[in-house]
């Protein structure tokens, strides 16, 4: 029986050289595939940003060079889904490239939203390759003014309040002379 020294990081290596020829690929654009691996044509993802307002949802997607018709934007309940396909152009394949590194083929993106949207009121508009989509945050969402009074006083005594972010209190007089407290957010002055 022979003695077979033990290596601690053999079974790493071994195990990042399955993962490696796993995803082999992936990430690199078509013409950078190996011949040999038999992958499928890579499935890519335009870049998104994404910004909330107190009102809105923007989303700003690249997408040069495509077609606004080979787009579908998609919402269904709290999912947001984004489809679409860039086409290789029949002109361009008779060209003889040496290197292409822009991804074609199709792409899927899902977002959940985190809060409710007026589904009715989403805009979409492309211009210079970016997709620009509007989510209008829903009626039921956005901060109102809650007046709230106290019991058991012997003068009324009124406080108002709005929901949303906490902010300061500050005693206001009201009409009748008494003292009256309202609460803002910070947001400006209350009405």
């Amino acid at each position: 029986m022979s003695i077979v020294r033990y290596d601690p990081f053999r079974e790493l290596d071994r195990l990042q050289s399955e993962i490696n020829r796993m995803f082999e690929g992936v990430n690199a654009p078509t013409g950078e595939r190996s011949a040999g691996s038999g992958a499928a044509t890579p499935r890519w993802s335009p870049s998104v940003d994404v910004l909330e307002t107190q009102t809105e949802i923007v989303l700003h997607v690249e997408l040069p060079g495509m077609n606004p018709d080979d787009v579908d934007l998609e919402i269904s309940g709290d999912t947001l889904s984004l489809r679409g396909e860039r086409k290789f152009g029949n002109e361009e394949r008779k060209n003889n490239f040496v290197r292409i590194e822009r991804s074609y083929g199709r792409f899927q993106r899902q977002f959940t939203l985190t809060v409710p949207v007026n589904a009715d009121a989403i805009k979409a508009t492309y211009k210079d390759g970016v997709l620009e989509v509007h989510l209008p945050k829903s009626e039921a969402n956005k901060p109102r003014k809650v007046q709230v009074t106290a019991a058991g006083a012997n003068t009324p005594q009124a406080v108002e309040a709005t929901t949303g972010d906490t902010g300061s209190v500050t005693p206001a007089p009201s009409e009748s002379g008494a003292s009256e407290t309202t609460a803002s957010t910070g947001e400006g002055s209350p009405s």
